[in-house]
């Protein structure tokens, strides 16, 4: 009996490990993939303390990995009656997990670019009201304007793509599942 439970207790960490592994290919730290994989195979929400002592990570650290999975949008803290302290849980589906985590890098992407833009155009045309600029320098003036018309184009279409994603209309072009005989069994 002891031996089936060690045996279950190592498919599970590698389990946890191959869930760490593809949020690396993600670009997401291991140490945060491991703890989505660890809440994940709990099935329940968890608290910093059991996270700690799961992961053998300090309470601090462990605090920082929470905080960054909030940001990603791939865990969430949650109220449990008559738990004092804070319990942390993860979207127990892969396929929302997967968007939310490139929909909220996507959104970081947009919001960043956006800003630089912004400024970079309001510099340039700032420029280019100036009387004394000569022809070829108006003309790079404006090649650099076009240039941002076109990164914002970019943007505003991963702002569509996200949207997409968020809606999940995605599905409906790329369903969840397949059947058996679709595999290449």
């Amino acid at each position: 009996m002891a031996d089936e439970k060690s045996k279950i207790t190592d498919m599970k960490t590698q389990f946890i490990d191959k869930i760490a592994d593809n949020m690396n290919s993600f670009g997401v730290s291991t140490s945060v993939g491991r703890v989505l994989g660890i809440i994940y195979m709990e099935r329940a929400p968890m608290t910093l303390d059991e996270l700690s002592a799961e992961t053998g990570m300090s309470k601090t650290r462990m605090s920082q990995v929470v905080r960054e999975m909030i940001d990603l949008n791939i865990a969430e803290r949650v109220f449990r009656k008559g738990v004092r302290k804070d319990l942390y849980q993860v979207e127990q589906d892969y396929y929302q997990t997967f968007i939310s985590l490139f929909t909220s890098t996507w959104q970081k992407a947009i919001n960043k670019s956006k800003h630089f833009e912004k400024n970079l155009k309001v510099k340039l045309e700032t420029l280019q009201n100036e009387r004394d600029l000569s022809k070829e320098d108006e003309q790079t003036v404006n090649e650099i304007l076009k240039e941002i018309r076109e990164w914002m184009d970019y943007y505003d279409w991963i702002r569509r793509l996200t949207e997409f994603f968020e809606s999940g209309e995605i599905f409906n072009y790329v369903p969840k599942h397949i059947s058996e005989k679709d595999w290449g069994n």
